[in-house]
């Protein structure tokens, strides 16, 4: 299997961009959405780049949790975090949010695998294996297909 390192996927929601960047923006809804976050811990109120979090993520048995890290946060129009183990780069998550036909939304989520041309790559790497129990070349597609259902709940609720 050819590993992927970027995915991403779209939804147009019937909702105005700052609503659904709102949704997107604040770190401790990621549990509503996400099909692997449980909890959010945040370090801070205001959500801005620089502000620090953990993520407690959950896959079948498996529970594990990473060190992320605002890096962008403009409020309508996108909102991003780096992950990291052990301070090694493990990946960027992301959203974009452009204004779509009758006053909708195009959301974007999109997400990086940064486990590539660094020291400790191998090392999150087997990690990433270990605690979530899928290889590294097989993340995107997970992450994708959890890129469906978050993007979807976050339709549904901005939508009722």
């Amino acid at each position: 299997m050819e590993r992927q390192w970027t995915v991403e996927e779209s939804v147009v929601i019937d909702a105005a961009p700052e609503r659904v960047y709102e949704a997107v923006a604040d770190p401790r809804r990621m549990g509503e959405w996400s099909p692997e976050v449980f909890a959010v811990w945040v370090r801070g109120r205001r959500v801005v780049p620089g502000l620090p979090f953990v993520g407690f993520n959950r896959m079948g048995p498996r529970v594990w949790f990473t060190n992320c890290r605002v890096t962008e946060a403009v409020p309508g129009k996108a909102f991003a975090f780096r992950v990291t183990s052990f301070g090694i780069p493990v990946a960027v998550w992301g959203y974009r949010v452009d204004p779509a036909e009758g006053g909708a939304t195009r959301l974007t989520e999109h997400w990086e695998d940064l486990r590539r041309d660094n020291r400790g790559a191998g090392f999150v790497s087997l990690l990433g294996r270990v605690f979530t129990g899928v290889p590294a070349e097989g993340r995107a597609d997970v992450n994708w297909q959890g890129m469906r259902t978050t993007l979807a709940r976050i339709k549904t609720a901005l939508e009722r």
